[in-house]
């Protein structure tokens, strides 16, 4: 196995839920949007990829800006070097503007962390 490929990367996942309905159900939109998340992930153990323990959920969250607990916790761990990819169900889990995705690529690109949507054709690993 060469070095690139024995490398471990780190993976965050980040989930958003805009509204409370659901929220109480056993099984809601934050667990289901983690499970694919998680499938994909696991679906790329052979180049590295492993599930961060630390659970970035937002749940009852407008993705029209920024200002959220677990998005923000997340911008931290990426800026203290914890994290190396982010997945999102899709996009606009991450958020519902433009300038605020190109925003947060931007920040991404700028720490060289990757950015997956595992159920749109996007990713910038």
């Amino acid at each position: 196995m060469s070095a690139e490929s024995s490398k471990q990367v780190r993976c965050a996942i980040y989930t958003r839920k805009s509204t409370e309905h659901g929220l109480e159900q056993e099984f809601n939109s934050l667990d289901a949007q983690r499970e694919a998340c998680e499938a994909y992930i696991k679906s790329q153990a052979s180049q590295g990829w492993k599930i961060l323990p630390n659970r970035y959920d937002d749940p009852a969250f407008s993705g029209g800006n920024l200002d959220r607990p677990a998005l923000q916790q997340l911008l931290k761990d990426i800026d203290a070097g914890r994290v190396d990819v982010v997945v999102v169900y899709k996009i606009d889990r991450l958020t519902r503007s433009l300038a605020d995705f190109a925003k947060l690529v931007e920040a991404f690109d700028g720490k060289s962390i990757s950015f997956v949507a595992v159920t749109q054709q996007f990713n910038t690993t």
